[in-house]
This record gives C-alpha cells, sequence and structure tokens, in this order.
C-alpha cells in the first residue's frame, strides 16, 4: 500500500464532477424549501454524505484513504465547536424568552407614547446594539414584533421599520464574533482576534445610519395609538441575563487566556445554568407558577405559564434550538469542504484572490451574500485560505455581514419579518429602497478602509 502524502487533485476525475453537481442540486433545493415545503438540511445532509463517500471511494482505490479521513474528521471537528458554541447560545436565549424577557422589552417600547420616527430610530439602535450578542433571526423578529404592533394603522411605518430592522440587525451582528455564523467562522479559524473585529464599529454604524437617513423623511409624522399593558418577568430573570454575561466572558477567556476552543468555555457556561435552573427548582414555591392577576402580555388576554419542571428543564430549551437550520449548516460545510479537498476551491480561489485583486474580491463576494447564504460564503472562503492581510479579513468580514441588506431574502432576519409582517413589508417593497442600501455597502468600505487604513 502507497501511502498518499498529498490530497489528489479530483477535479478533472468523475468524483469531482459527481460532487460539484450533487452540491449544486442540494444547494437550489434549498433555495426553493418555502415552494417545495422541503426542509433545506434534508439535501444538504444527503449532498455531504455522497461527496465524502465518492472521496474516500476514490482514495482507496488508489490504495489509502488515510489523508481523506483525517480530512473530514478535522472538519467535523471545526462543526463540532460551532454547533456547540451556537447551542448554548441559543439555549440561553429561550431561556430568556421563558422568563418573559423579550415581552418585557416589547411591553417597554410600545407604552413610551413615542412617534413614528422615534420608534424607527429607536428599534433601530436597538438591535443594533443586540444583533452583536443575541441571534440576529432572534433580534429581528423582537424588534420586527415592535414595529407591527405599534404600526397596526400605518403599514408604510412597518414597511419602512423592518426594512431599518433587517440593515440594523446584520450591520451590528458584523463588528462582533458573536453576531453570526460568519463573524464566528473567522474567529473560530483564528483569522481575526475577538477584539479585532470592533474595528469594524464604525464601518458598520455608517452602513446602517446611511439607508435610516434617507428612509427617515419617508416616515409618518404622527404617534400611534397604543394601549399600555404590562409584563411581569419570571423570578430569576434579570439573574439569567447576567450569566448569559458571564458565559459570554468564559468563552473569550477560554479562547485568548487558555487558547481552547471558545465552545469549552460556553459549555461552562451551560452548566452554571443548569445549577442556577436547580436552585430555582428547589426555592421556587409551587403557588409562584401562576401569573400575577394583573400580568398583561402582548397580544392580549392572560397566558398561563407552564410547569415549574418544564419550564425549569435545560432539555426543554435545547430540544427548541432552530434544528434545521443546524443541520443545514452541517450539509453546507461538509460538503463544502468535500469542494475543497476535491480542488475546485483552490481553483476558484485562484481566479478570486490571484487574477483579482482581493478588495474587488471581497467586495463580490459580499454582493453575492444577497443571494447565498454568508456562513457558507465566509466557510468557503476560509476553505480557500487565500493569502490577504487582517484589513481584507475584516473587510470580508463586513461585506458578508451586512451584503445581506440588499434583498430581502438575503439574511435571515429578511426571510422572518416577511413572514411577521405580510402584506406590510414584502420583496418588492424592500427592493425600492436597495439603491440607498447599497449606498450604504459602499460607504461603510469606503469608511472602513479610512479608519482601518493600518490593518492593510
Amino acid at each position: 500500500m502507497t501511502a498518499i502524502l498529498q490530497p489528489l487533485d479530483l477535479t478533472h476525475n468523475w468524483a469531482g464532477y459527481f460532487s460539484l453537481a450533487v452540491m449544486v442540486i442540494a444547494y437550489i433545493a434549498a433555495m426553493f424549501e418555502e415552494s417545495t415545503h422541503l426542509r433545506k438540511s434534508k439535501p444538504m445532509l444527503l449532498a455531504a454524505g455522497l461527496i465524502w463517500f465518492v472521496i474516500v471511494l476514490v482514495y482507496q482505490e488508489q490504495g489509502d484513504d488515510a489523508l481523506a479521513v483525517a480530512a473530514f474528521k478535522s472538519n467535523l471537528q471545526t462543526y463540532i465547536e460551532l454547533l456547540l458554541f451556537i447551542m448554548v447560545s441559543m439555549t440561553y436565549l429561550n431561556a430568556m424568552e421563558d422568563m418573559r424577557i423579550f415581552d418585557a422589552l416589547k411591553v417597554w417600547l410600545v407604552s413610551k407614547n413615542l412617534s413614528y420616527r422615534q420608534l424607527f430610530w429607536l428599534t433601530g439602535f436597538l438591535v443594533f446594539f443586540m444583533s452583536s450578542v443575541v441571534n440576529g433571526l432572534t433580534a429581528g423578529l423582537l424588534m420586527g414584533a415592535v414595529a407591527v404592533a405599534v404600526g397596526k394603522d400605518s403599514p408604510r411605518f412597518v414597511s419602512l421599520a423592518c426594512i431599518n430592522i433587517i440593515v440594523a440587525t446584520n450591520a451590528g451582528g458584523s463588528f462582533s464574533p458573536l453576531g453570526g455564523i460568519s463573524t464566528l467562522f473567522v474567529w473560530q479559524h483564528g483569522r481575526l482576534g475577538f477584539t479585532d473585529f470592533f474595528q469594524l464599529f464604525i464601518p458598520c454604524l455608517v452602513n446602517f445610519l446611511v439607508p435610516a437617513l434617507a428612509m427617515h423623511f419617508a416616515l409618518p409624522k404622527d404617534k400611534p395609538d397604543i394601549a399600555i399593558r404590562t409584563v411581569q418577568l419570571s423570578r430569576g430573570a434579570k439573574r439569567i441575563i447576567f450569566l448569559f454575561g458571564v458565559t459570554i466572558g468564559l468563552a473569550v477567556i477560554y479562547d485568548m487566556k487558555l487558547h481552547l476552543p471558545a465552545a469549552a468555555g460556553m459549555m461552562a457556561g451551560l452548566s452554571i445554568l443548569q445549577f442556577f435552573y436547580f436552585y430555582l427548582q428547589k426555592t421556587t414555591p409551587p403557588d409562584s407558577q401562576k401569573p400575577a392577576d394583573n400580568a398583561l402580555f402582548l397580544g392580549g388576554g392572560d397566558v398561563a405559564l407552564a410547569d415549574l419542571a418544564n419550564k425549569l428543564d435545560i432539555f426543554d430549551k435545547i430540544g427548541r434550538l432552530e434544528w434545521d437550520t443546524l443541520l443545514f449548516f452541517y450539509g453546507a460545510m461538509m460538503g463544502i469542504a468535500g469542494l475543497g479537498f476535491i480542488g475546485y476551491l483552490e481553483a476558484i480561489s485562484q481566479v478570486l484572490f490571484g487574477q483579482l485583486s482581493p478588495t474587488l474580491a471581497n467586495i463580490l463576494i459580499g454582493l453575492s451574500s444577497a443571494f447565498v447564504d454568508n456562513g457558507t460564503l465566509m466557510f468557503a472562503v476560509l476553505t480557500m485560505n487565500p493569502d490577504i492581510p487582517q484589513g481584507q479579513w475584516l473587510l470580508l468580514t463586513l461585506t458578508l455581514g451586512v451584503g445581506g441588506s440588499l434583498l430581502a431574502i438575503g439574511s435571515a432576519p429578511g426571510i422572518g419579518l416577511l413572514g411577521q409582517a405580510k402584506g406590510q413589508y414584502t420583496f418588492s417593497s424592500h427592493l425600492k429602497w436597495c439603491p440607498v442600501i447599497i449606498l450604504g455597502y459602499f460607504a461603510s468600505i469606503g469608511v472602513h478602509f479610512l479608519v482601518n487604513a493600518k490593518s492593510f
């Protein structure tokens, strides 16, 4: 048996053509999820399985599959680290939702008797900062619920507020390693340190402000008529917010000081949440499960809380994760990794970062994120491993993060709000403001070159 020391070039082999076709078909099937009602994870999981099956088969025919198996395991480890990080983060968010923290925030916002223009800016700035630590879809839907609630008599406000929320969410998630899948990838692969991302704060702020200023003048000037409601937080709600902050801190310490995966710190934080739930279970009187008589919730009516045992069950929170999306990313990551191992990504990299300038390549990749998931694109570039300076990695992070704002279907918050504000916020209403969003896109790139010139 002859050991294979370097990956084989399979770009012109039957296995390469087969793998490429399978990945394209799977991605097309995922894109048409809403019309076919076929969950996007299904074709991607099948594609990843088939791609690595034929890769290992070809290597076995050549006499040694050790290199291919090692490559698969290396990419699997990358996915597992990402999965554990997201799992803990979303578990905390589900815990906060059960404690009615997000309901309380919604009620607080709609009860401030603000004008439409004030609410437009308040929701925009809140979601901009919130999305730097909270999942973009969660943050976007939270503020979208506020916009729909206060703008029930003004479809124009709802439409503009939703566009603003999407742009702000994507921009806010781009200056933090915790802001989304693509930034997590860059941090996890060590291309940028935890604090390096904050250099993108001003460019991201510009990306949000440029279209917001343009839309400001199209907003109604009057105030919405909203009935004031209250909501009662569950016992332990504020302490869970604090513990989430502690968990994020542990992730940073494990990464920067101990040089362990950030996911290890997140898992330590998950254990803290489990012990806190145990404490609440042992110290909460049974009669406190019932909501207060004067507690009113957004949407009307009294809402009975779940029984204490289920409410404080950590595995209930884990079970409610968006598993379809997480499994989709497994298929996308492993499928792209397979194409990279075959040799296709190296060929694409030579065109993008060899024949084109890195700046033009990163701008084009960012624009393509309006059509293709930015996490998938970022992993593809990381697999290409181009030799570019830190400033270009920051530029790629910026363009991929904010490029999804160009179209309503370009990001998870956009797709979520299309359903949440159905009939008021539409694909065409977003497209109408695409020119000013593009202006913000290029303005943020210009500001990045200006304020982060030393990184190039």
